[in-house]
């Protein structure tokens, strides 16, 4: 059913692939955001579910059945993603991925769909949500950091890694070993060592505690953006840094006057003073 030769993209498409742990938010992101970039930005917005097990959404591209076996499948029969895709011309996609973070971590078939369909000229970055719950507990963001370095590591794309319900994070800030900017800049992270030490069960672990922070650090590739998908300017700030991402900003979307600019510069401001 598959076969070599693709119809050539005739013009660039942009978009972005949103992946993340089961619970991180991504599907009420993606209804989110394809309603706000309708809304401001009147950008053509088109979501394609790709998440096997997701049938609680209110748009109706998608395949059905197991995760893994569903994934292979679609690459397998990649002509079949390629044509839906193409009838969606003059869009901008943003595809809602499955929670099976094997997927992205150590499994090649989403990275070899997508980069298909970069070079069929198709602009592409990962949006990876986690939850910000992980903020809570030592252990637990390492975990995250891990998770989050492995999977730009495999997959390739440019990425935007994001704290996703920021609000209740600043909601309950007191509860943190550190302020908030030490977890979204993934600051000196000697101190998280100091922390795990401290831990009855993980100071058992010093040397590997010491070992896969220091494997994060030499690689300085993480860093997040917390998203607050109620705020308007949370939003902005996070659209900014995808177009930067997968180049939609230095292509042919919407007009880019210096109003525009100032909107955009005006609504960062804002949320950064609030």
């Amino acid at each position: 059913m598959a076969s070599s030769n693709y119809l050539k993209v005739v013009r660039n498409y942009y978009g972005q692939l949103v992946i993340g742990p089961p619970g991180s938010g991504k599907t009420t992101y993606c209804e989110k955001i394809s309603k706000f970039y309708k809304k401001k930005l009147s950008r053509n917005v088109h979501v394609v579910n790709l998440d096997p097990a997701n049938d609680n959404v209110s748009y109706k591209l998608g395949p059905n059945g197991a995760l893994v076996y569903c994934m292979e499948f679609l690459e397998q029969n990649f002509d079949w993603l390629l044509n839906k895709l193409q009838h969606l011309r003059d869009s901008y996609l943003v595809f809602d991925m499955p929670g099976q973070v094997e997927l992205y971590t150590h499994h090649n078939t989403i990275k070899n769909i997508f980069r298909k369909l970069e070079d069929l000229g198709y602009h592409l970055c990962v949006v990876h949500m986690v939850d910000s719950h992980y903020c809570s507990d030592p252990m637990k963001f390492i975990s995250t950091l891990l998770l989050s370095l492995s999977t730009m590591l495999q997959i390739g794309l440019p990425h935007v890694n994001v704290l996703s319900k920021a609000d209740l994070l600043r909601k309950n800030q007191q509860n943190l070993d550190f302020n908030i900017d030490f977890y979204t800049d993934v600051l000196d992270l000697n101190y998280l060592l100091q922390l795990l030490d401290e831990n009855p069960f993980s100071s058992k672990l010093k040397k590997l505690n010491a070992s896969l922070i220091g494997l994060i650090e030499e690689y300085s590739l993480v860093w997040f953006i917390p998203v607050d998908i109620k705020s308007e300017s949370s939003l902005l700030r996070l659209k900014n840094a995808v177009d930067k991402a997968n180049g939609y900003v230095y292509g042919d979307g919407e007009e880019r006057s210096i109003g525009a600019l100032l909107s955009c510069a005006v609504g960062i401001g804002t949320e950064l003073n609030e």
